[in-house]
Order: structure tokens, then sequence, then C-alpha cells
């Protein structure tokens, strides 16, 4: 299975190789991750929630293309602002835990600033 660091070396070597480096600033990248993400959300939409659940044959293909290339734009992303994605992802998790603690959320689909 490959890295985060190597899947970010593998797409920015394809984007270079394509000259495709000019297109890929921050700005660019974020909205071709909203384009994809809406690419994504069309899947769905309309679907009954067990539908939504079980996603079968040409249709579960699609949706993993789709989330394919969502984390394309994200590594894409972290690569060129120099984050790292997996210490952002542990650091917001610190941060989650102190804005929802179980014992005021469990259960609760609320947000943090709406329960008491």
């Amino acid at each position: 299975m490959a890295s985060i660091e190597d899947l970010q070396h593998r797409l920015k070597l394809f984007a270079e190789e394509r000259d495709w480096e000019q297109f890929h600033s921050p700005k660019n990248i974020v909205m071709a991750l909203i384009v994809e993400a809406a690419e994504l959300v069309e899947h769905f939409q309309w679907l009954k929630e067990e539908e939504s659940e079980k996603l079968s044959g040409d249709k579960l293909q699609q949706v993993k293309y789709e989330m394919a290339d969502i984390l394309v734009y994200l590594l894409r992303l972290s690569e060129r602002l120099d984050i790292d994605l997996l210490a952002a992802v542990e650091e917001k998790m610190v941060v989650n835990a102190k804005k929802y603690p179980v014992d005021k959320v469990k259960g609760s689909a609320k947000k943090y600033n709406e329960y008491e």
C-alpha cells in the first residue's frame, strides 16, 4: 500500500509530465475538489436511505472513482500548501473530542454550539 507521500509524489509527477502544474494553484485545486464532491453527491441524490447503503455494480464503481478524485485533489492541495494531512487529522480529532464530549453529545446530531 502506498503512503500519502508516495501518492503525492506520483500525482505531482503525473501533473509535471503533462505540464499541468501551471494550473494546479491551491485556488484551482479547491475549485476542482468542490466539483468532484458535487459529482459524488449526484450519485446519492434522490436515493432513499436504504438505497444509499446498498450501491452495486456500475453505481458503486462510479462512486469509488469520484471518491478517488476527491482524495487526489486533497492530496495535491496538501502537497502544495505543505500540510501534513495525517497530522492535521490527528489535531482535528483532539479539537473535535473537546467540542463534542461524549457525555453531552452521545446519540445527538446537534452541532457543538447547540447542546448545553
